[in-house]
């Protein structure tokens, strides 16, 4: 016996030995990104086989119950977000004196953070409470709960938002939870009467009740989950009485049908069960999520102003604040195919409801004004990339990049929902609104008329072909039906922009540089301002004179590497200027020029300090419609003592830890909206940005 047992352990220590030269720790196999060690797998086929083929051996070891550590612990703190589609109904009776009733349904996409604590018990069986928030489209048809007409008043009932907190009971087996839910559940919205004389009256009110559902939840990798859920909730009535008597009083119930992503919280000093070797680790290589939260304060002191229109910048002092939530839910589906899907919430409000500079000076205040947060798919697009062999290079991950290596002679082709900006007039100093530069005519070329809706997105396809030295992109993109639409003119091709961007790499003292020359084209339903100017029938209404129309420009975009901690940016922008500006802002000609330092010489190499000026102008059309009281995207006085529009703009970045920056944000503005009889004005920023 003795002997054998010698035998025996002679034999693990060779096995032992097998396994550590071939990368395994016991009988568990290191895993290589692209395959797995042969050399391990013999080692635990051997042992394998040794354990089932000799009685002898498996009689002589002391009998265990095996150990299973389970694939997947639910226990414990989590967060995340969800998208889905619901479907409200109400019933609503307006008093004004006599009784008008009405029973409507609305229905949209919807989307919203929730969070909350699990304890998984031995037997499976999970209990749980969870609260979440949930926030209507960006279209204002998603939120109209109903509208009535009565003989002295209009009111218009919206919901703002949804939120439960619920229990949750279920079982848990291993990958897989299924579970019940339900709980209290409240609905904040807000009822707008137009009364026949007076104004406008507005009351907000939250009504509580009641929510319940059931779902399914599926752990795919340590941390990560992914749930399908349905939820229903009933509310109490709303009673609402508003200050010219009218009585208003509606039901209201919710669906919720929704896809929802979490993540569990690690406490420090926890102990996650979960297994590192798990087949599906977060450190798979087909898949990233990162994530995004900025938050923006901008204001400014009064200023000069004799008189004021439509469009034009308050004079009165304010402040105003804006707030976007993202994520970025990227994946390598084949060789060489990727998808971007890019969730958002966004709220708040630009200065003057974005209107009074054509260099406006946030570039998150997008031209829709949200009170509280709206859900956007702002991306959701496919990329395929084909590489022609030779030199490869790194691509680092990013919010809209996979990390990997790709060949540097390539081909990458894009088709969805995409920003222009995604693709064209990248620029390493000033590009990214939510770390650098804020004005409008900083981070872009101001005369660059982009297809978009009122955020700043849109739908097409590009292609790109990359080479050491230079990159040849082109892209096509759907067009606002309208200026200023969220509705988008689906004349494919007859309709639609065309880019092209010829990008060049050089050096200057052995310093990186690059320029990117663009040109575009877009054909639109669009007016003509010398048309309007010429009619007075029209009244200086531009949308009279709408018909298809191009429009045409072009953008020199250049960076230049000074030092290791300087750069150097400059950009020239130009557009024909002949008809009404479709999806930007009210520009026909940009310079700008400026640069970035980082910090390293003063001990803080994550800092940034920024400097940058813009000079922007209008073209003699568009400037004689201004003058005569039209009205563009986002300027109009009235009246017009034109002056070129100048702007200068300062930052510093102050670098908390990697993830968390604060900004510090000054911009002059002389001319606002060109005009030289008001201003200057002096605004000041502050900016908290999050990142994973």
């Amino acid at each position: 016996m003795t002997s054998f047992v010698g035998w025996r352990q002679a034999f693990e220590s060779a096995v032992m030995a097998g396994n550590q030269s071939a990368g395994c720790a016991g009988n568990i196999c290191t895993v290589n990104r692209n395959r797995r060690s042969l050399n391990c797998a013999l080692a635990g086929a051997a042992f394998g086989a040794l354990a089932l083929g000799t009685p002898a051996i498996a009689a002589d070891m002391p009998l265990k119950a095996p150990y299973l550590r389970p694939a997947f612990d639910w226990s414990g703190f989590y967060i995340g977000g969800h998208i889905g589609y619901s479907r409200g109904s109400s019933t609503a009776v307006l008093s004004d004196p006599q009784a008008v009733s009405t029973h409507g349904v609305f229905s949209g996409v919807i989307g919203g953070v929730q969070g909350g604590y699990n304890v998984q018990m031995p037997s499976g069986l999970l209990l749980g409470v969870e609260a979440d928030l949930t926030f209507p489209n960006y279209f204002t048809s998603n939120k109209i709960v109903s509208t009535l007409t009565g003989a002295r008043s209009e009111v218009v009932e919206a919901f703002d938002y949804a939120g439960t907190v619920r229990g949750r009971i279920g079982y848990a087996s291993g990958h897989w939870l299924v579970y019940a839910t339900g709980g209290f559940a409240f609905a904040g919205e807000r009822f707008i009467n137009a009364p026949d004389v007076g104004t406008d009256q507005k009351i907000i009110n939250v009504r509580p009740g009641w929510a319940a559902g059931a779902g399914v939840e599926y752990a795919f990798a340590p941390h990560w989950s992914l749930k399908l859920e349905y939820l229903y909730s009933q509310f109490d009535r709303a009673n609402i009485r508003f200050p010219s008597g009218a009585e208003h009083t509606s039901t209201l119930d919710f669906q919720q049908i929704r896809i929802g992503l979490n993540r569990k919280v690690d406490w420090p000093g926890s102990n996650s069960r979960t297994p590192k070797s798990d087949l599906t680790d977060t450190e798979s290589d087909r898949w990233e999520i990162h994530g995004q939260s900025t938050y923006l304060g901008q204001g400014y002191p009064a200023f000069r102003a004799p008189y004021t229109g439509t469009n034009s910048l308050t004079p009165a002092r304010q402040a105003q604040a804006t707030w976007s939530n993202s994520l970025y839910l990227n994946a390598r589906l084949w060789e060489g195919g990727e998808v971007y899907y890019n969730p958002e919430l966004l709220q708040g409000f630009g200065l003057s409801d974005t209107v009074g500079v054509a260099g406006f000076t946030s570039g998150e205040a997008q031209k829709s004004n949200f009170p509280y947060p709206h859900y956007n798919t702002s991306r959701l697009y496919v990329r395929q990339t084909f590489g022609f062999g030779g030199e490869q290079e790194e691509l680092a991950s990013g919010q809209q990049q996979l990390a990997g290596k790709v060949d540097v002679n390539r081909l990458t082709l894009q088709a969805g929902k995409l920003s222009v900006g995604d693709v064209f007039d990248g620029n390493s100093y000033a590009k990214d609104t939510r770390r650098d530069f804020l004005n409008w005519s900083i981070w872009a070329p101001g005369a660059f008329d982009y297809a978009a809706d009122r955020l700043g997105l849109t739908y097409g396809f590009t292609a790109e072909l990359n080479q050491k030295q230079w990159a040849l992109r082109a892209g096509y993109f759907m067009m606002g039906a309208v200026s200023n639409s969220n509705n988008f003119d689906t004349q494919v091709f007859r309709r639609g922009q065309y880019v092209a961007e010829l990008e060049t790499r050089y050096s200057i003292f052995n310093r990186p540089g690059k320029l990117r020359t663009i040109g575009w084209v877009s054909s639109a339903n669009s007016g003509s301002y010398r048309e309007t100017l010429n009619d007075p029938a029209l009244n200086m209404d531009i949308a009279l004179t709408r018909t298809g129309r191009l429009k045409y420009g072009y953008v020199f975009n250049v960076e230049q590497s000074v030092t290791d901690d300087i750069g150097l940016f400059g950009r020239w922008s130009w557009n024909n200027g002949k008809t009404e500006i479709m999806s930007f802002t009210d520009i026909d000609a940009s310079l700008s020029l400026g640069t970035s330092i980082k910090g390293t010489k003063w001990g803080r190499p994550d800092d940034t300090i920024g400097i940058a000026g813009a000079i922007n102008a209008l073209s003699n059309d568009h400037r004689d419609f201004i003058a005569a009281g039209g009205l563009g995207p986002l300027i109009g006085d009235g009246q017009l003592n034109y002056r070129k529009e100048r702007i200068v703009e300062t930052y510093y970045a102050y670098a908390v830890t990697k993830a968390i920056t604060v900004t510090a944000d000054y911009q002059f503005v002389t001319n606002p909206a060109y005009n030289a009889d008001r201003g200057p004005v002096h605004v000041f920023s502050g900016r908290l940005h999050g990142e994973f």
